[in-house]
């Protein structure tokens, strides 16, 4: 069978961690939405490009892709038959963010040298704001096996029967 394997969360749950790990224990190749949608320069493609660059790998025959991107998860979603939601407590997203600052990342064109208060609210507004689209979105596809984690140890739990 084809695995064509979402993952999604709030940032800092770690996404990209899991879905690195999850590509190791199944092969499937993965895509990480961060690389594809921002540039070097901090700037980041229209949905139009993102969409362009996207295409080919849902097309393909199995894959991992992690990442949020409200405007394009729809799509994917039509394209997957899996979904792993990382549904952790705020602080321990935020607290994935901290410890992420000055480390490079496969998964990002840039290291992290600092707190962004910005993207440090959009957090603490996830649970209110972008975490029920994704489980309405899900409630519209019944036949996608969709898993959630609530902790890092459930997702270890998962990854080790892999």
């Amino acid at each position: 069978m084809n695995r064509r394997i979402l993952i999604v969360g709030c940032p800092g749950s770690g996404k990209s961690t899991f879905a690195r790990r999850l590509a190791e224990k199944t092969g499937l190749p993965l895509c990480h939405l961060d690389a594809i949608y921002w540039r070097e320069d901090r700037t980041y493609l229209t949905q139009d490009e993102l969409i362009e660059r996207l295409l080919p790998v849902m097309e393909g025959e199995s894959w991992i892709i992690d990442g949020n991107y409200n405007a394009t998860m729809a799509l994917r979603v039509s394209y997957c038959n899996e979904v792993i939601m990382l549904d952790y407590p705020v602080e321990v997203c935020l607290e994935g963010v901290r410890a992420r600052i000055g480390t490079a990342r496969p998964d990002m064109p840039w290291v992290e040298t600092q707190e962004d208060p910005e993207f440090m609210d959009f957090i603490r507004a996830y649970p209110g704001q972008s975490r029920p689209k994704v489980f309405a979105l899900m409630a519209q596809h019944p036949d996608k096996v969709f898993t959630v984690f609530r902790t890092r140890e459930e997702a270890d739990a998962y990854l080790d029967r892999q």
